[in-house]
């Protein structure tokens, strides 16, 4: 399949995706109306309008639940396949291992409401478990969905309550499906996908264990380029049409970026943007602020810039505005390109306040060592 067919694929798989959430919330307002259809008249205005605002909280209620439960199936099954906890997310909170105890920092992921990141057990022949952690989330999901949905049943004497255990029902059904079924989501694949694709593959097997790896050791503080290498080896242009492929192939560009060997990272940059690959939104966009920030150092050619800085890579940078690399390249691009220190001190501002509770401390050594490089240039 071309990559212009892929991308065809993809766009559809969203639509299918954003169709069908949009069904779930309109069934989600029918069923709510017609459960309550003749209660809220034996009310007054002022409860009814009470009534229906706490239909909207228990609606919100039953997304942040339901989310919640997600992630923990993901930490359930992970334990129960013999993986170790790293850390968990729910949007912008996460709870990550750090010497040895659990410390809470913040980190917001585009395309992303939650993540469960474990250390994975040893390779056996090659092969690793990966379909009940990978599926964890949508199966307890689909549990709660079919005890909720029980609950309702059971609260049928109390109309109120039993309309709240349907919405977090309907919502354990939506996020089982949305997750569960294999699709492509833009800026990254759902687990479905990801158990798909690995169960299929054995190098993907082996590319996502090393990447559980990779995320292990920067949760311990340590930097790609102190890492082995031979996790960061290039795989064949063939191969990395497989998205978890093709993301070592992302982290071979990151360890270039750690090891400062600028050169070699935009060569090998450019050539994954260019191929025809399996790498998510998500990677494509911050190899993009990468090979922005080589420019920037080095030629700050403004056509070769503005060629990257495309209407949709401003909005990705705009949603991961918090991130420590988009705040590196916005920096290094005030400073460097637009001469404006006032607004590279502004931004170097957000960018230690983000510091601050960043889940990585290696990443933002890494970034801070690279904004230097351009203050030296400036």
């Amino acid at each position: 399949m071309s990559g212009k067919s892929k991308k065809k694929k993809m766009i559809w798989q969203q639509y299918i995706a954003m169709a069908f959430q949009i069904l779930v919330g309109a069934a989600c307002g029918f069923l709510v109306v017609w459960y309550l259809d003749g209660f809220v008249s034996e009310l007054s205005v002022g409860k009814t309008i009470l009534s229906y605002a706490g239909l909207l909280l228990g609606l919100y209620a039953a997304i942040v639940v339901q989310l919640i439960i997600h992630e923990s199936g993901h930490l359930v099954f992970g334990l129960l396949s013999g993986y170790r906890f790293c850390s968990f997310r729910i949007f912008s909170f996460m709870w990550i291992k750090e010497g040895g105890q659990i410390q809470m920092r913040r980190l917001s992921i585009a395309g992303t409401s939650g993540q469960c990141l474990m250390s994975p057990p040893d390779l056996t022949d090659g092969k690793l478990p990966v379909v009940l952690y990978n599926l964890g989330g949508s199966l307890m999901n689909l549990i709660a969905a079919l005890l909720f949905g029980g609950l309702s049943f059971a609260c049928s004497g109390t109309r109120f309550l039993s309309a709240i255990a349907l919405l977090f029902s309907a919502m354990g059904c939506m996020l089982a499906i949305l997750n569960g079924v294999p699709m492509r989501m833009g800026a990254v694949d759902n687990d479905g996908y990801n158990a798909f694709a690995l169960t299929r593959n054995p190098e993907a097997m082996r590319s996502f264990w090393v990447q559980m790896k990779i995320n292990a050791q920067i949760a311990k503080g340590v930097r790609l380029k102190d890492m082995p290498e031979e996790w960061f080896a290039v795989p064949c242009d063939e191969a990395m049409k497989n998205s978890m492929v093709a993301t070592m192939g992302v982290f071979a560009c990151n360890r270039l970026m750690d090891e400062r060997r600028f050169a070699e990272a935009d060569r090998l940059m450019t050539h994954m943007l260019e191929i025809d690959s399996g790498m998510v939104g998500l990677h494509r966009d911050l190899l993009i602020c990468d090979r922005m920030y080589v420019e920037l150092i080095t030629q700050n050619r403004q056509e070769v810039l503005v060629g990257m800085l495309t209407k949709e890579q401003k909005k990705f940078m705009q949603q991961m505005k918090n991130f420590p690399s988009v705040l590196r390249t916005e920096y290094v691009a005030a400073l460097l390109h637009e001469k404006k220190p006032d607004k590279a001190e502004k931004i170097q501002t957000q960018f230690e306040k983000c510091a601050k509770t960043y889940p990585y401390p290696s990443e933002v050594q890494s970034e801070r060592e690279l904004m230097q490089i351009a203050e030296l240039k400036a």
